[in-house]
C-alpha cells in the first residue's frame, strides 16, 4: 500500500506542484484530528477498539462466528460459510495500515521528493517498528504528550508544504529547508518525550504517596 501511495504521490508532485497545497492542508487537518482524538480518549475511560467502520460493514454483509477457529479466516457451519473473528483482526490491521500510509507518505514528501528515499525510509521505519513493537507498546503509556508532539510536527510539515507550493508558483515566501525541518522535528520529539517522562515520574510518585497513606488516612 505504501509503495502504491508513494508512486502515485511522486507522479502527482511531478505533474502538478499544486498537490503540495492538498498535502499541506491534509497534514494540518491530521494534526488537528490527532489532538481531538487524544482529548476524546482522555474523556472516555474505556475505548471500544472493535467499533471500526470496516468491521461494522463486514458484519452487516457477512455472518461472523462468535468464537475463533484456530487460524482459519472462514469456516463452514450448517451449510453456510461464516467469517471468523480472525478475519476481522486481519481486516482491521489492514485498514489501520492504509490510514497510516495516507498520513505518513505526504509527511515524508514534505521533507524530500526523491521517491527512492521516501520508499526506503518507509520500509526501514516499518522494519524497525516491528522489531521495537513491544518496547514502544510499553512506552506509550508513559509518553502521555506524544500525541501533542506528533500533531505539532504534522502541522509544521503541512505549513512547510504550503509555503513550498507558494514558492513554486512564484509567490515570494520563505521556504523551509530540510536541515531546519529535521531540527524542528527532532526538537519537538525531544521536548515531548522529556516532558512525558517527567510527567510519568511525577504521577508515579503521587500514586506511591497515596498508596502509602492508605484508604483511611484522610
Amino acid at each position: 500500500m505504501r509503495g502504491i501511495f508513494i508512486a502515485i504521490g511522486a507522479q502527482a508532485i511531478n505533474a502538478w506542484s499544486e498537490v503540495f497545497y492538498l498535502f499541506g492542508v491534509f497534514l494540518i487537518y491530521t494534526g488537528v484530528k490527532i489532538v481531538r482524538d487524544h482529548i476524546k480518549r482522555d474523556e472516555v475511560a474505556d475505548e471500544d477498539f472493535t467499533d471500526n467502520f470496516a468491521v461494522r460493514v463486514v458484519r452487516k454483509i457477512w455472518p461472523v462466528t462468535d468464537e475463533y477457529h484456530g487460524a482459519h479466516l472462514t469456516v463452514k457451519q450448517h451449510g453456510r460459510r461464516y467469517l471468523t473473528p480472525m478475519f476481522l483482526v486481519i481486516l482491521a490491521i489492514g485498514v489501520i495500515d492504509v490510514v497510516f500510509a495516507v498520513d505518513s507518505v505526504p509527511a515524508i514528501f514534505g521533507l524530500t521528493q526523491d521517491p527512492y528515499i521516501v520508499f526506503t525510509a518507509n520500509a526501514f521505519a516499518l522494519m524497525g517498528l516491528r522489531q521495537l513493537y513491544f518496547l514502544l507498546a510499553g512506552l506509550m503509556d508513559r509518553l502521555v504528550y506524544i500525541s501533542w508532539g506528533l500533531a505539532a510536527i504534522m502541522g509544521f510539515i503541512g505549513a512547510k508544504m504550503i509555503l513550498h507550493a507558494l514558492h513554486e508558483n512564484g509567490v515570494h515566501v520563505p521556504e523551509v529547508g530540510v536541515g531546519l525541518s529535521l531540527t524542528v522535528i527532532i526538537g519537538v520529539m525531544t521536548v515531548t518525550i522529556v516532558a512525558s517522562l517527567l510527567k510519568s515520574r511525577v504521577t508515579t510518585k503521587e500514586k506511591a504517596v497515596r498508596g502509602s497513606r492508605g484508604p483511611g488516612s484522610e
